[in-house]
């Protein structure tokens, strides 16, 4: 798909990856829709660049994801570009530590149900236009998950499944279904600080999009490229060698 010429909805879309990909659809020439669930970051994104435009929305919730939709095409029915992005990294041991599991269940449903059911509302009103896209944003941790933080794993692994099928039951219309596959990258994911030794954001952002720019449907970058492509074999071992120290 082309970067240009577009009317993009960019979920967590505030910070970090999302912002990234907003940004350059924005300089592509793409009209730009974010939402997340803070509205002082949206303010922050409004204030840098006031042609994006903002609307709060916590896509945990069944409810703002119904209004998203609704608000989304009433504002810009030329809207063709969905970017599931949002998402939440969180550290747990499962099997040493007790929580709430409404604390899991919100994990599952920002990762995983939002982009599910976002893609489900959105194909109708994408299936309408000449060209379309939707742009589900995963992780290497989907290829070689790491203990550290099994749910956020979980998640990814099947929302890179549930693209695949997605893109299989859209080929023969005019909605493209492409899949970032982000490695460690430098962004507040999971805590301030915990990414510090991950690619540099813009660096990651420019090679991914160019990549997408030029038709590619599923894009890593450099330790998630490997992943992506690695052999079960060679992804056992890597799960080992990532992993070894919480053995």
């Amino acid at each position: 798909m082309k970067l240009a010429g577009n009317t993009v909805l960019v979920t967590g879309g505030g910070s970090g990856i999302g912002l990234a990909i907003a940004e350059r659809f924005l300089n592509a020439g793409s009209t730009v829709i974010i939402c997340g669930r803070r509205a002082d970051k949206l303010n922050e994104v409004k204030a840098q660049y006031p042609e994006i435009h903002t609307i709060a929305c916590d896509v945990a919730r069944e409810a703002d994801r119904i209004a998203l939709l609704e608000w989304t095409t009433a504002e810009f029915p030329q809207l063709n570009v969905l970017v599931n992005n949002a998402g939440i990294q969180r550290r747990v041991n499962l099997v040493d530590e007790q929580e709430e599991w409404s604390q899991t269940q919100q994990e599952i449903a920002i990762n995983l149900e939002a982009p599910i059911h976002l893609s489900s509302l959105f194909v109708p009103h994408l299936r309408q236009q000449e060209t379309a896209a939707i742009i589900n944003v995963t992780s290497g941790l989907a290829f070689t998950p790491g203990v550290f933080a099994p749910v956020y794993c979980a998640t990814k692994a099947a929302l890179h499944s549930f693209t695949m099928s997605l893109r299989y039951l859209l080929s023969k219309t005019s909605v493209e279904v492409v899949e970032i596959v982000p490695p460690a990258v430098n962004t507040d994911l999971g805590g301030t600080g915990l990414h510090t030794f991950g690619a540099p954001l813009n660096e990651f952002a420019d090679s991914v999009m160019q990549r997408i720019d030029n038709g590619e449907l599923e894009v890593g970058f450099g330790t998630s490229e490997v992943r992506r492509k690695a052999s079960r074999e060679e992804n056992d071992a890597f799960f080992l060698e990532m992993n070894s120290r919480w053995a």
